[in-house]
């Protein structure tokens, strides 16, 4: 099932007030608190425990994109010491010999399950991105004019991992899942996210059965590394071709329901407002489809000297099929070199030569995927600044 036609049947229950966990009126209730109250201060000092240098990451509050450029001569796989992190307030310490995981609900009997529990079950392992569904919400002002709301990343908010763990229905399964079981819900043990004053409580988002059914891992390993605290330690939510809210961190409890779930995650964020949109917003469907210069924009080159350009391109619908390059603003296209070994078909590195004349330039990429999926040259408007897909425009310099 895919989430926009999971999502939109929820919106109907949440509509019909058929709803558990966060109904209606506290979402009506917490948009006006919201409007009236400043925002929530500012996170500790050190909401990340990994170092950040300025050569791989570009901090942003309690957030930090990976830059591209330090992604160029790496793998297939991005390394855990320049991976992204994501966090709504900060990264919490926990104890893995006293950590367990609890499943109750409606639509289950209750069981808990420490981290040795888990790693004695059958294990997978999986390629999977994890992407933050603002990944490039700052094109949208800085080459689109226009004001959206939220973290203001580039395109550094991505990150394709190795990770092993167990599938969650296997311990679904082990749990006693009831047949009349609809949702899951993962909930994180960070701390409460508090947005315009109000305590939202643990960041949690659900998913239906049937995609806990497919493809979800409960994941206590990265690149073949336990998992790093800032990354989930010491067992995560990984759910394949969603978008990254879904991939809970820190997981500390699954509610399981025989009625449908809500959460401000849902209902609040990761929706689709705005002229174009219905009042309620939007359902989200998958990330959408992206490509990037391994460099920083404003690099300068050698003019005259023939330059080897990089890049990955990806596409939530399915492998890419093609990627063009332009290095005059769009006028002339030309195709890319696509190579590497892409496991799962997450995303594709490719490469192109290039002679630049001095001067400067605007660099482009435009990636088509397996299914006909284009960038455009504008992507569509929403406040909230979700996903970004037009071709992003890198300006760089030739001198000599």
């Amino acid at each position: 099932m895919s989430e926009r036609a999971y999502d939109e049947r929820r919106l109907r229950d949440f509509l019909a007030g058929r709803a558990r966990g966060f109904s209606r009126r506290e979402l009506l209730a917490l948009t006006a608190a919201a409007a009236l109250l400043p925002a929530s201060p500012a996170a500790a000092a050190s909401p990340i425990v990994k170092p950040l240098p300025d050569d791989l990451f570009r901090p942003l509050g309690t957030n930090a994109e990976t830059r591209w450029s330090a992604l160029k001569d790496q793998g297939y796989y991005v390394p855990v010491d320049r991976f992204f992190v994501r966090n709504h307030t900060v990264t919490p310490t926990i104890d893995a010999g006293s950590w367990q995981l609890e499943i109750s609900g409606s639509g289950t009997k209750s069981a808990f399950f420490g981290l040795e529990d888990i790693k004695r079950l059958p294990s997978v392992t999986v390629p999977v991105a994890i992407e933050c569904a603002g990944n490039g919400r700052s094109y949208y002002t800085s080459q689109q004019g226009q004001t959206v709301s939220g973290t203001a990343w580039t395109l550094g908010a991505i990150g394709v991992g190795k990770w092993k763990g167990v599938k969650l229905s296997t311990v679904l399964r082990k749990a006693g899942i009831s047949r009349h079981a609809v949702d899951v819900q993962p909930i994180g043990l960070d701390p409460n996210f508090v947005s315009g004053g109000v305590d939202l409580g643990p960041v949690r988002r659900p998913f239906p059965v049937r995609k806990a059914f497919d493809d979800v891992i409960l994941a206590y390993e990265l690149n073949g590394e336990p998992l790093p605290p800032d990354h989930g330690f010491p067992v995560r939510v990984v759910v394949p071709h969603w978008i990254g809210i879904s991939s809970i961190k820190w997981v500390g409890r699954i509610e399981v329901s025989a009625e449908p779930l809500f959460s401000p995650w849902n209902t609040q964020f990761y929706r689709l407002f705005g002229p174009d949109f219905p009042a309620e917003g939007r359902p989200f469907d998958r990330q959408s489809i992206k490509s990037a210069f391994e460099l920083d924009p404003g690099a300068t080159f050698p003019a005259g000297v023939r330059t080897r350009l990089t890049g990955r391109s990806w596409s939530a619908d399915g492998p890419i099929r093609e990627v063009r390059i332009s290095t005059d603003g769009g006028t002339t296209w030309r195709r890319a070199r696509p190579y590497g070994a892409t496991p799962g078909g997450v995303w594709q590195r490719w490469e192109y030569d290039w002679t630049p004349a001095a001067g400067e330039h605007v660099l482009l990429a435009r990636a088509t995927d397996v299914r006909g999926n284009t960038q455009p040259d504008v992507a569509r408007f929403n406040t909230l600044g979700y996903l970004f897909d037009a071709a992003v425009r890198v300006p760089v310099t030739a001198v000599g």
